[in-house]
């Protein structure tokens, strides 16, 4: 059932567009005794999840009993995370997701249906993990709050998995991105259909059709002027609203271009990009554009950690970003990594293969990290002022002499050349 639609690429949704959207379908649903917010973490700040779940809040009032940040395995949100993400909601509400504990498993998808959907690259069975309180809260209104964009591991991010991911448990969420790993990034980013997302489905037809959960998606792209504008609103409890969503994300956070990249400059925001695990989709969103040869060059200065867990940031470290016949290699001989597979599907994730160069310029590690995971390293004061980002705009650029494209924030879009990315 869509409950509410509205979005075009030349749409720009401000404040009382998303608050009128969601309230014109919160009315729809009838009264509610007792409601939870699944939104997104800080970093997702830009989905504006925070501003819609302080809408949800004000509807509701003491009715809105809790807020489950769906953090996957990042950290868990600081409390200046939450207050600049969620304003003046109370920070009493917001609850901690722990991705190793306090999960309930609703069922189990078969291997033999990965197996059929991963064209025969894994087989083994799949669990349905959510946070208890998804599961036991008692709930009679969940709402799962967050942004549609293109994802290196789903194809296209939010819906589903921010229940089965984003509020998972560690065997689902590591078998679910090796699963997208070994089937192949090229064949999954942008692509709202993929094995992933079947796997998600099959579980959401199977065994959550209790829980009454609604989808809120937004939709962000950029303006003509550079900033990030709303470009739809989304809401209902089935794929639908996110069947349409993905459709108008596809037309302004997709950038398909004629010409393969030589030299690509991305620059992280230092107040998202604290890791590799989430600064290395420089690497995941671009490598389609870059040409054989090219390469990449990744301003980071918050970066501080490979790992937004320190399991992961340990074995990161041991193995670095390798190809993937290479990784799996490792897999089979060696249980932490086996025992651990969503690492390994990041480490796959993060590497270009060989094909081209990735230079990163950090705030927070020293030469010896970077280049201790297989990265090329160069000094950021030095990047910064040959490639300085408030001197660039989006797109290409001449910058000391050399053309090159730039890239101000690598998670609101994915980059293809036309040619290399196929239906």
């Amino acid at each position: 059932m869509l409950l509410y639609s509205r979005g075009s690429e030349n749409d720009v949704l401000g404040h009382e567009d998303l608050k009128n959207g969601l309230f014109e379908a919160l009315r729809k649903l009838g009264q509610k005794t007792k409601v939870l917010a699944l939104p997104p973490d800080f970093t997702r700040f830009h989905s504006h999840a925070g501003e819609l779940t302080r809408y949800a809040w004000e509807y509701y009032g003491e009715k809105l009993t809790d807020i489950l940040p769906a953090i996957g395995t990042h950290f868990p949100m600081t409390s200046q995370e939450i207050s600049e993400m969620f304003g003046e909601i109370p920070q009493s509400l917001f609850r901690e997701h722990n991705w190793r504990s306090d999960l309930v498993k609703l069922g189990e998808v078969p291997g033999e249906y990965l197996y059929e959907v991963s064209a025969g690259k894994v087989d083994y069975p799949w669990p349905a993990q959510v946070n208890s309180l998804i599961a036991e809260g008692g709930f009679d209104l969940i709402l799962s709050i967050g942004q549609v964009v293109p994802h290196e591991v789903i194809g296209m991010a939010n819906y589903n998995k921010n229940v089965f991911v984003g509020a998972g448990g560690s065997e689902g969420i590591n078998k679910s991105h090796f699963l997208g790993a070994v089937y192949g990034m090229e064949r999954i980013m942008g692509r709202a259909d993929n094995p992933v997302r079947r796997v998600l489905n099959y579980a959401s037809e199977h065994f959550a059709t209790h829980l009454p959960v609604i989808y809120v998606q937004t939709v962000v792209g950029r303006g003509d002027d550079g900033k990030l504008k709303v470009r739809g609103l989304y809401i209902g409890d089935d794929i639908e609203c996110f069947n349409l969503a993905v459709e108008l994300s596809l037309k302004v956070n997709f950038q398909m271009l004629d010409e393969e990249l030589k030299k690509v400059v991305v620059y992280l925001d230092p107040s998202e990009f604290k890791s590799t695990w989430l600064g290395n989709k420089s690497i995941y969103r671009t490598r389609m554009a870059i040409a054989d040869g090219g390469e990449l060059i990744v301003l980071a200065p918050g970066l501080r950690e490979f790992g937004e867990d320190r399991e992961i940031d340990k074995l990161i470290r041991k193995y670095g970003y390798l190809t993937t016949p290479e990784i799996l290699d490792n897999v089979q001989k060696n249980e932490d990594l086996k025992n651990n597979l969503s690492a390994a599907a990041h480490l796959i994730h993060g590497s270009s293969e060989k094909r081209f160069t990735i230079t990163y310029c950090p705030g927070n590690l020293t030469r010896e990290e970077i280049e201790g995971v297989n990265f090329n390293f160069a000094a950021l004061d030095q990047m910064m002022q040959k490639y300085n980002p408030e001197k660039l705009k989006d797109g290409f650029n001449l910058a000391g002499g050399e053309r090159i494209y730039y890239i101000s924030n690598p998670a609101i879009g994915l980059w293809s050349y036309r040619n290399r990315f196929k239906n």
